[in-house]
C-alpha cells in the first residue's frame, strides 16, 4: 500500500507596505519674537506611534513650560541642535539663520510661519542652495480652501488680547482697578475692534462674554455681515467711516486692531485724543503698523508685561498669541498631526505636494528656486511658478 504524499496548503500571511519612516526635527526657537512650538509631548508620542522618528534639541519646550523628560517618556529622542536640524522634515516657526539652514539636510523639507518682512536674504540663498522645500504653514489650505494652521493662531490671537486686557485693566498697579463689565447698575467697558476676521470675531466673543460693550468696525461689508450674524445683536457693527470712527476712538478703553483688506493705522493726531490708559492691542500682520506713534510692547518676550507698567505714554501689545504660547502648541500639535497623516497618505513629501494643491500654495522654496511671489520681493529675486516643476518631476 502506497504512503499518501503530504499536499502543501496555502496559508494566509500578514502583508505590509514597508516604507521608511520620515524624522522630524526640533530644534528650539532662538528668536525672542517668538515663543511658540510646534509640538506637545502628546502629539510628539502620536507621530511616533504613526511611523515617524521624532528629534528634539534640549531644553527646546521651555517656552511651553514642558520638560524634555516628558518628551523622552513619550518616545522623542531629545539631543543637540544638529542633530534636530538634520532630520527629514525641521518644524521651526522663526525663520531659520544661515548657519542653521546650513546644517539642514539637502532636500529636506521646513515647516514655518511665512513672515515676508522677518526672511533673510542670505537665510532663503542657502534654502536654495541646499535645495530645501520651505513651505508656510500659515499659507496651507485644506480641500474647503480653508486656512486652518493661520485660522487657529488668529482665533488664539483674539482671544488673548481680550484676556490680556481684562487682567491689565483689573490690577490696581498698571491698569485702572476696574472690570469690563457685567455688574449691574455700573457702564461698562468700551471695546473697540477694527476687522471682522477670525481674530476680530474670537475677541468680540471674548469681550462680550466678559460683559463689555462691542462695536465691530470694516469696510468688507459682506465680511462684517457674516460677523454680524455670528456674533448676534451684542456687537454693533459699522463701515469705517471718519466720523463714527473717532468717536469710538475716543470713548474706547480697549482697540483690538486685526486684519482687514486696506492696511489701516491710526494717526498720531487720533492717538492723543483716546483715552488715558487705553489698551491698544495689534493683531495685524504689520505688528505694531497700527498704531505707528504708540511705543510697541512684545508679548512675545517675557519681560514685556513688566516693563510696560514703566512706560508712561500709550502704548500698543503685539504678538498676543504669544502670551499664551502653551495653549498655541496644542492648538498647532492637533493641526500638525492632520499635515503629517497627510504627508503619509500621499506616501512623501513629493507625491503631497503634487495631490494637495493646497500644499502647493504654500510652498515658497522648492529644489533651488523660489516660488512664492511675496518672498521673492521681499529678497529681490524672481520667482517662478512650482507647477512647471512639479508637471516635469
Amino acid at each position: 500500500m502506497i504512503a499518501e504524499t503530504p499536499i502543501p496548503q496555502e496559508q494566509p500571511l500578514e502583508t505590509a507596505t514597508c516604507h521608511r519612516g520620515f524624522s522630524i526635527g526640533l530644534p528650539k526657537c532662538d528668536n525672542p519674537a517668538e515663543r511658540r512650538f510646534p509640538l506637545t509631548p502628546e502629539a510628539a508620542g502620536q507621530l511616533i506611534e504613526r511611523g515617524f522618528r521624532v528629534k528634539m534639541q534640549e531644553g527646546a519646550a521651555e517656552s511651553i513650560h514642558y520638560t524634555d523628560n516628558q518628551y523622552m517618556r513619550a518616545g522623542v529622542s531629545v539631543g543637540t541642535r544638529e542633530e534636530a536640524l538634520g532630520c527629514d522634515i525641521v518644524i521651526h516657526l522663526a525663520p531659520l539663520e544661515p548657519s542653521d539652514v546650513r546644517k539642514m539636510r539637502r532636500g529636506a523639507m521646513l515647516l514655518t510661519l511665512l513672515k515676508p518682512s522677518d526672511q533673510n536674504v542670505y537665510s532663503v540663498k542657502e534654502l536654495l542652495r541646499r535645495h530645501i522645500i520651505a513651505i508656510a504653514i500659515d499659507l496651507i489650505e485644506d480641500e474647503r480652501g480653508c486656512t486652518p494652521f493661520a485660522d487657529i493662531l488668529a482665533e488664539i490671537d483674539g482671544r488673548a488680547s481680550i484676556a490680556m486686557a481684562s487682567s491689565l485693566l483689573a490690577d490696581s498697579q498698571r491698569g485702572k482697578g476696574i472690570l469690563l463689565g457685567g455688574v449691574a447698575g455700573i457702564v461698562p467697558c468700551e471695546t473697540l475692534i477694527i476687522g471682522s476676521g477670525i481674530a476680530a470675531c474670537a475677541a468680540a466673543r471674548s469681550a462680550v462674554g466678559l460683559g463689555s460693550m462691542v462695536r465691530m468696525y470694516d469696510n468688507d461689508v459682506y465680511s462684517l455681515r457674516r460677523a454680524s450674524q455670528e456674533l448676534g445683536p451684542w456687537v454693533i457693527t459699522s463701515t469705517l467711516h471718519p466720523r463714527t470712527l473717532d468717536n469710538a476712538l475716543r470713548s474706547a478703553d480697549v482697540v483690538v486692531v486685526c486684519d482687514t483688506r486696506e492696511p489701516f493705522s491710526v494717526g498720531n493726531d487720533l492717538v492723543t485724543t483716546m483715552k488715558r490708559g487705553v489698551l491698544a492691542f495689534d493683531l495685524s500682520s504689520g505688528a505694531g503698523a497700527a498704531f505707528p506713534s504708540m511705543t510697541a510692547v512684545d508679548l512675545a518676550q517675557a519681560s514685556a508685561m513688566e516693563s510696560s507698567s514703566k512706560i508712561e505714554n500709550r502704548i500698543c501689545f503685539i504678538h498676543a498669541g504669544c502670551a499664551v504660547a502653551r495653549t498655541a502648541a496644542m492648538a498647532l500639535s492637533n493641526t500638525f498631526l492632520t499635515l503629517m497623516q497627510s504627508i503619509i497618505t500621499c506616501e512623501g513629501v513629493g507625491n503631497a505636494l503634487k495631490l494637495l494643491p493646497g500644499m502647493q500654495k504654500a510652498t515658497f522654496t522648492f529644489f533651488g528656486k523660489i516660488v512664492n511671489p511675496r518672498i521673492a520681493r521681499e529678497v529681490g529675486m524672481r520667482n517662478v511658478d512650482i507647477s512647471i516643476y512639479l508637471t516635469l518631476s
